[in-house]
This record gives C-alpha cells, sequence and structure tokens, in this order.
C-alpha cells in the first residue's frame, strides 16, 4: 500500500468507526496509560537509520492502521504497512529471504512463529517482563501480542441459557442444534488444543461423534461466521475466537459465547527479520505494542490483551478464564499441516 492510499484510508476509518462502532471503542484513546514505553535514545537511533518502518501483518487495515498512525504522529517514523494472510506473508518473507532482500522489518500474525528459524532474529523488548513464558518463543525469535482465545458461541435470542453444554460431550446430547450448528473449515488450531487436552484418539473419536450428531455447516471466515450466528442463520457454533463473538456482540446483535475446557489459546505473533532494513527501529515499534499504552490500543478493537494489567473486554473476561483450563498452541509448518488434514479428515464428509 503506498502512502496515500494509506493515509486516505486511515481518514476514512475515522469517520467510519464513528457511526458503526460500539461505545466502547470510542473512549480507549483517552483511557490509554502514559507512554511510558517513548524512550529518547531508542527514538533517536530508530530515526538515524531513516525513520521508517515496514510491517508485514495479517491484522486487517481497520484494525491495524489507527494504532500505527498514533504510532507514526508520536514519534515521527513513517509506517508502510503490507497487509496479506498468513500463507501469503509466509510465502512472500520466504522468497524475499531466499533472495536476499531486505524487505520487512517487523512482521505480526498468527504464522510468524511457522517461519524458518533462520530468518528470525533473536531479540528481548522492555516490555517482555510483562508478558507469560507461554507467550514468548523459548529462542525469543516471537512474542505474543494478541490472545486468541476459542470458545463456542450461540444465538442468544434462538439458545436459552440453560441449554448450554458444561462439556464437549455434552454436544452429543442436543439434537435441537442438529443441522443448526456450524464451525470454521480453518479451525486446525483449535483441533490441535483439543487433541492436546484429551489425547488425539480420544478427541478424534469426541468429534466425529459430534459432527455425526449435529451435521455442522462448514464455514468460511471467523468474523463471517459471528455475524451468521448473530443473525439467526445458526443455532451454535462449535467454535470461533472470543474476540469476534464479542465484537459482534458489542453491536447490539444477540449472541454470545461460553466457556468450555479446554480453551485453545494461540496468538499474533511479533518478529524481527534477520535481514530487517530498520532493525532498532523494528524493536522499538515493538516496545510501543507490547507496552501497557499499545495492548489498550489494541484492546478498543476487541483483542485480547496478553497483559493483566490491561482491562479486557468483556471485563470479567480474565477471571472467567482462570475457572478454565487454557491450552495454548504454537504449531510448526508441519504440525499445522498435519491439523489440517485432521480437521478435514472428521469434518469433511462425501
Amino acid at each position: 500500500m503506498n502512502r496515500t492510499r494509506r493515509d486516505v484510508l486511515i481518514s476514512g476509518l475515522a469517520g467510519a468507526a464513528g457511526a458503526t462502532l460500539p461505545a466502547w471503542h470510542h473512549n480507549a484513546w483517552a483511557q490509554a496509560p502514559k507512554p511510558t514505553w517513548r524512550n529518547p535514545d531508542a527514538e533517536a537511533a530508530a530515526k538515524a537509520e531513516g525513520g521508517t518502518l515496514v510491517v508485514y501483518s495479517s491484522i486487517n487495515e481497520q484494525e491495524a492502521l489507527p494504532v500505527w498512525r498514533f504510532f507514526e504522529e508520536t514519534t515521527g517514523i513513517k509506517v508502510n504497512y503490507v497487509r496479506g494472510s498468513d500463507t501469503n506473508l509466509i510465502s512472500k518473507a520466504t522468497i524475499e529471504h531466499r533472495a536476499q532482500q531486505k524487505s520487512w522489518d517487523v512482521m505480526l500474525s498468527t504464522g510468524t512463529g511457522r517461519l524458518p528459524p533462520e530468518m528470525l532474529v533473536p531479540f528481548e523488548p522492555v516490555e517482555a517482563a510483562a508478558f507469560p513464558a507461554f507467550a514468548k518463543d523459548k529462542d525469543k525469535r516471537w512474542y505474543g501480542l494478541h490472545a486468541t482465545y476459542n470458545a463456542p458461541s450461540y444465538n442468544t435470542k434462538n439458545v436459552r441459557a440453560d441449554e448450554l453444554t458444561k462439556r464437549y460431550e455434552d454436544f452429543l446430547e442436543r439434537p435441537q442444534w442438529t443441522g443448526r450448528s456450524a464451525i470454521d473449515t480453518t479451525d486446525s488450531q483449535w483441533l490441535m488444543g483439543m487433541m492436546q487436552h484429551y489425547g488425539e484418539p480420544q478427541a478424534r473419536k469426541l468429534l466425529t461423534e459430534i459432527r455425526a450428531a449435529l451435521k455442522p455447516v462448514l464455514t468460511e471466515g471467523h468474523l463471517n461466521l459471528a455475524r451468521q450466528l448473530a443473525a439467526g442463520e445458526y443455532l451454535v457454533a462449535l467454535n470461533n475466537y472470543i474476540s469476534l463473538t464479542t465484537n459482534v456482540k458489542e453491536t447490539g446483535a444477540p449472541t454470545d459465547f461460553w466457556l468450555l475446557d479446554p480453551v485453545v489459546l494461540f496468538f499474533e505473533q511479533l518478529g524481527i527479520s534477520v535481514r530487517a532494513p530498520h532493525p532498532k527501529t523494528a524493536l522499538y515499534a515493538i516496545d510501543f505494542l507490547m507496552s501497557q499504552d499499545g495492548q489498550t490500543r489494541t484492546t478498543r478493537w476487541g483483542r485480547a490483551p496478553i497483559r493483566r494489567d490491561v482491562a479486557p473486554i468483556p471485563p470479567d473476561l480474565f477471571a472467567r478464564l482462570d475457572k478454565h483450563k487454557i491450552i495454548p498452541v504454537t504449531p510448526t509448518t508441519e504440525e499445522d499441516r498435519r491439523n489440517r488434514r485432521v480437521f478435514d479428515e472428521i469434518f469433511r464428509t462425501r
């Protein structure tokens, strides 16, 4: 995206967001804490590299660009934001690495950890101490920025609260949901967590039985699934991202999530290219994103923070999650391929 188009898009978002987003979005900028991440020496070092940052990210522009615009206006560092799918970004970065190109500084994607280790430089941000061990790569090549918690969701007009299951096994006793349930075709990370919790043989057996009993519709796109569920097209989703269910609910739509064990968790991961053209700028930008200030600003869009000193949406999310077993998953490329194959074997029937 060139500079002119990015500025136009950001300007357009300012008006569009005010007209369509729920009220809690509007106060988040004012509620953000004082930017303790500001560091004159780090900022000077970044500007000495040219005052430019190249970001590869899978996060949509509506969420990401206002945050990066704040960083630009605060620091004077210009951000070139390149958006793509996880798969496309990994492919693009890999090809550029083989060609020894210095093309990007920071990658923010659920696929960052699937890049070959030699493509990511080890680093330790100032803000890393505020993050739990399970949100950091053991070799310090990536750090989780957003927490994507997985949980079933339902239409609150068409499903009573006393109908909700207490265990995944209880889905087998909900014949009223047969043909009125759904699941996204890409939920292989959720599947990985289920297999870790139950053991692969038992997880395969349970999910195959659920699929046979409920005959869930396979959908494409988690936000699309959240909206279709709220519109009454489905009664329940076997799984979705809590953040997306919450975003749709906060617009006034009749939907909500409920928690079962396990709650599978994965991350949008931050990494720095080993051939970053602006490595000091990359580290400074990551300190901003991982700071209390940065996490508060990204939470504005419904992303669940990892820091416990940042209030989540809904406010009781952490308290509810603490009552359940959380299983973080960070699949390798090989594991991801296998998980997708197993998911298809279970949920795609001829």
